[in-house]
C-alpha cells in the first residue's frame, strides 16, 4: 500500500453468482446465489455473505469507524493507491492457453484507474508474474484455489492480488471480501476469466469490466440487485444511492424498472459496475458506493 488520504468522521454505514451449488465451495456465513448469464459466461461467482454475516459485517464497520470501544472517532481512509501483484496462471504460451500479454495486463489496470479514480482510488501494477500449470488454470474456481493462490499470494490486507486463469463453467471472475481477510488471508484477491481483459474474446464481457466488479466486492460492495424489492427503497446492498432492482440485468436495457411504486423510486441501476450488464453499459460507482469502499477499507484492510 503505498498513499492514503485520511478523513476524520464518524460514519453509520449505510449501507455472485453462478449456477454452481453452494456446497462446494464451504465458508461459514457466505452463500451462493444461482444465477445464469449468457449461455457461455457466468458473470459472478463471489460468494455472498448471508444474513446473520452482513450484521456483523454492518456492526464491526460501524463499531470500528465511530471508535465505540474506545470512545473516540477515528481515522478513516478516503481513497488512495493500491499495489496490484498480478499473476498469470496459464496452461502454455499463446493467448489461447491464457498467456495474456503485458499490454492487456496494463490496459486492466487502466479499466481499473478510470473506474475507481472518481473515488478517489488508484492500482499501481508492481509485479507481473507467470505460472505454467494446468491444474491451476482449469480448475482456478474450486480444487485448485487455495493451493494456487497459497503458492502466488503477496502482499498483506491492503495489497491487491489478481489471478488469471480459466475458471471452470464459463465464470467469468470472483473475489474475496475485505471482512474474510483475517480468517484466510492467503485467499484474498480477484480471480478472472483471462479473455475477460481488454483485447480478449469473451463478448460482450471482453473490456476489462469483469475486473472492475470485482474489485468492487473486493473493497466491499455488493450487487445493486442484493435483496431485490424486498426491503428498503435501496434495495439489500447496503448502500441507500443505488435503487433497488429485483434481479440481475443483462445487455444494456435502458428504462428497466423492475422495483415499481412509491416505495421504489428511480430506474434500475443498469449502468452500475456492480449490476451485470455489458462491459459497454457499466460506466459509474455511486457517491454511496464510494463511502461504503472507504468505510470497509478502513475497517478491514488498511495497515492490515
Amino acid at each position: 500500500m503505498k498513499k492514503i488520504l485520511i478523513a476524520a468522521f464518524a460514519l453509520s454505514t449505510v449501507a455472485c453468482s453462478s449456477m454452481v451449488s453452494p456446497i462446494e465451495i464451504e465458508q461459514p456465513g457466505y452463500q451462493l446465489t444461482p444465477i445464469q448469464l449468457q449461455p457461455d459466461f457466468q458473470r459472478c461467482s463471489t460468494i455472498e455473505p448471508d444474513e446473520s454475516e452482513k450484521a456483523r459485517i454492518e456492526s464491526e464497520i460501524a463499531m470500528h469507524l465511530e471508535g465505540s470501544r474506545a470512545g473516540v472517532t477515528r481515522q478513516a481512509v478516503s481513497g488512495g493507491v493500491i499495489n496490484v501483484y498480478f499473476h498469470v496462471v496459464n496452461n502454455g504460451s499463446g493467448l489461447a492457453n491464457g498467456d495474456i500479454s503485458d499490454a492487456m495486463i496494463n490496459d486492466q489496470i487502466t479499466v481499473l484507474n478510470n473506474a475507481f479514480g472518481s473515488s478517489g482510488w488508484t492500482f499501481n501494477l508492481v509485479s507481473t508474474n507467470r505460472t505454467t500449470n494446468a491444474t491451476w488454470y482449469a480448475n482456478c474456481y474450486g480444487s485448485a484455489e487455495a493451493s494456487m493462490k497459497n503458492a502466488l499470494h503477496q502482499g498483506t490486507a491492503d495489497d491487491l492480488n489478481i489471478y488469471t486463469c480459466n475458471p471452470s463453467g464459463g465464470i467469468l471472475g470472483y473475489a474475496t471480501f475485505p471482512s474474510s481477510y483475517a480468517s484466510k488471508p492467503s485467499l484474498d484477491g480477484v480471480v478472472l476469466l483471462y479473455s475477460s481483459l481488454p483485447g480478449g474474446n469473451a463478448v460482450p464481457y471482453n473490456l476489462g469490466d469483469t475486473g472492475t466488479h470485482e474489485v468492487g466486492h473486493w473493497m466491499g460492495l455488493y450487487h445493486t440487485f442484493q435483496g431485490g424489492c424486498a426491503r428498503q427503497a435501496s434495495g439489500g446492498d447496503a448502500v441507500s444511492d443505488t435503487p433497488a432492482e429485483k434481479s440481475a440485468a443483462f445487455g444494456c436495457p435502458v428504462n428497466r424498472d423492475t422495483c415499481t411504486g412509491t416505495k421504489f423510486p428511480g430506474k434500475d441501476p443498469i449502468t452500475n459496475f456492480m449490476d451485470y450488464t455489458d462491459d459497454s453499459c457499466m460506466d459509474r460507482f455511486s457517491a454511496g458506493q464510494d463511502t461504503r469502499m472507504d468505510a470497509q477499507f478502513t475497517t478491514y484492510r488498511f495497515g492490515k
